[in-house]
């Protein structure tokens, strides 16, 4: 803890910057990380629960089921199964389980881009540091005594080289989360796609749903 102290110290005044870069994303990562786990756990869980009563035409049981659930799958099946009561055709069916795709995008999707903007941001802040600190450490070597000339220069150095190694250890594990948690949206949204298809199909193939040729 000491080490780490002396190292923030020697970085200057851009280390704060990226201290705040860092806050911001490990709590999105956090968020994100616990709100795609949890949707990927229950969209799968449920969508278990539902496909065996589609399979047995038990549309009103299955209803009943979405209508209780707030997770994402739930809202397309249900507005789905709503449009299935109604629809004539199989596309204003699929039409209707798309939008209801289409609009659960963004909650997916949230806050997960600023990952790779906070990324760069610390890589950046990091390097301004650094020419800061050799403007500074250079500019004071004017007016200093030859013997104090090699203390200032290296002081400068060793603030501008911390500044830049802070912002490296922010910006790499940022990039990591990035793609880590981008493949874990991708996933949650390949799963609802392939929930959609599935339902459509399904539902397509009910007795209790009749659509016209």
């Amino acid at each position: 803890m000491n080490s780490f102290v002396v190292f923030f110290n020697n970085g200057g005044h851009f280390m704060y910057p990226i201290t705040v870069v860092l806050a911001l994303s490990l709590a999105i990562s956090i968020e994100r990380f616990v709100f795609l786990g949890k949707s990927l756990r229950e969209n799968r869980k449920l969508w278990a629960k539902v496909s065996p009563m589609l399979s047995a035409d038990d549309l009103s049981e299955a209803q009943a089921l979405v209508g209780k659930s707030k997770v994402a799958v739930a809202r397309i099946l249900n507005e789905g199964l709503d449009k299935a009561a109604s629809a004539r055709r199989r596309s204003e069916l699929e039409m209707a389980t798309e939008d209801s795709l289409i609009s659960i995008l963004p909650t997916i999707e949230r806050r997960t881009h600023y990952l790779a903007t906070f990324s760069n941001a610390a890589t950046l802040l990091g390097l301004l540091g650094t020419v800061f600190g050799l403007i500074t450490a250079f500019g004071a070597l004017g007016g200093a005594d030859p013997i104090e000339k090699a203390n200032l220069l290296s002081a400068g150095i060793s603030e501008a080289m911390s500044c830049t190694a802070f912002g490296l250890m922010v910006a790499i594990p940022s990039l990591f989360a990035h793609a880590y948690l981008q493949s874990q949206a991708e996933e949650l949204v390949n799963t609802l796609e392939s929930a959609c298809v599935r339902f459509v199909s399904l539902v397509s193939n009910s007795s209790a749903v009749h659509f016209k040729s």
